[in-house]
């Protein structure tokens, strides 16, 4: 369907876009921020600078715990293990049936959980202002610390005896070469400060393209668009953002249910109507909640709009119909007094602004967007 704004980027399974300085558009290189967490629960950004491949990374200690990280994720880690030694068992002609049956049926139920519960996962927050605040390297104009020590190693160079013989050319030549170096060095590092400070000020200007830009090279839904989502995200209004998910459904909700009979064979059964609708609307609201915490996160907006789409049957005409089947307005201050791990995704999502219209014995219908 797609959002109707001057300005906006859309992720999708298999595609990676990358925006220009100028706005939106495809180019080898990359621009803007990228944020990670380490399990220190250190922040380190990542600034590329347009053109050069490279880049300038800046840590911030913070006193938030590390990203949220659900009980489904860590399950899916212990799976991921036990799997590969269970391979290392069957190469040996060790491994059993009756293992190999409990850990794909493991493996089916965790991926269940899995959709359920992505609203428990998000990174941390993006302080722009202490990216704002952050001292630059050296005083511009000044000497910086690598040129200092080069030419300090210069000034205080002595032959030994070897050089003395035999001249000392090469090793002044190399420490000559090396002051070279450490002066690119500074002067690099003191454009890659620049650079982040330039962004982190566009961001807190709210330029819409810095904004999209953070979005596109923080990549918050990567786990999202594996399972097959797709997102789009515009906005003419610096204090909003709309996201369009494409939720598909028959790519990513599972039908059938998987269990180990007694004699260690895999039974696997067609879900119910009503647990297969069920399990879509829990997958369509946990999504819409995570895609608000992620844009909260990286983005100072007091608002964001989530509309959901998917192919649903339209009954005039027989045939598969992509339409909204959800449009959800958060607003910050309520949004963030939850306690996430334990809200139940659905209630939450209709606790605001809210146009959702699902029946259990039916599944969703098409619903207005918010603002039309």
């Amino acid at each position: 369907m797609g959002l109707r704004f001057h300005k906006s980027i859309s992720i999708c399974k298999g595609v990676k876009l990358n925006l220009s300085k100028s706005g939106v558009g495809v180019s080898l290189g990359t621009n803007g921020a990228r944020y990670s967490l380490n399990t220190s629960g250190r922040r380190t950004a990542t600034f590329g600078i347009p053109g050069t491949g490279l880049s300038y990374v800046k840590t911030f200690s913070s006193s938030k715990k590390k990203k949220s990280t659900s009980d489904a994720t860590k399950k899916k880690e212990e799976l991921k293990k036990q799997k590969e030694e269970l391979a290392a068992q069957k190469a040996e002609q060790k491994a059993t049936e009756m293992q190999e049956s409990e850990l794909k049926a493991a493996e089916a139920s965790n991926y269940i959980e899995l959709i359920k519960s992505v609203h428990k996962e998000c990174e941390n927050d993006v302080d722009w202002s202490a990216v704002l605040e952050s001292p630059p390297p050296f005083v511009k104009g000044q000497t910086g610390p690598r040129e200092a020590e080069a030419q300090k190693a210069l000034d205080e160079y002595k032959p030994g005896l070897a050089g003395k013989l035999f001249g000392d050319a090469k090793a002044k030549e190399k420490l000559t070469t090396a002051l070279e170096e450490a002066k690119k060095a500074d002067a690099q590092e003191f454009a890659d400060w620049q650079d982040s400070y330039k962004f982190a000020q566009r961001i807190i200007d709210g330029d819409i393209d810095a904004y999209l830009e953070a979005i596109n090279e923080s990549n918050p839904f990567e786990d999202l668009v594996e399972y097959g989502s797709g997102f789009e995200f515009g906005t003419d209004d610096p204090s909003l953002m709309e996201v369009e998910f494409q939720v598909k459904s028959e790519e990513v909700v599972p039908k059938t249910t998987v269990t180990v009979l007694k004699s260690g064979k895999l039974s696997e059964k067609e879900m119910s109507r009503t647990a297969y609708y069920d399990l879509t609307q829990d997958y369509v609201c946990s999504c819409a909640v995570r895609i608000a915490r992620e844009i909260f996160a990286v983005l100072p907006v007091g608002g964001v709009i989530v509309h959901a789409v998917d192919n649903i049957l339209d009954t005039a005409t027989g045939n598969d119909a992509e339409v909204t089947i959800l449009s959800v307005l958060f607003e910050r201050e309520k949004f963030e007094s939850a306690n996430f791990d334990r809200i139940d995704p659905s209630d939450f999502v209709n606790s605001f602004t809210c146009n959702m219209n699902f029946a259990k014995t039916a599944g969703f219908k098409p619903v207005k967007r918010l603002g039309e």
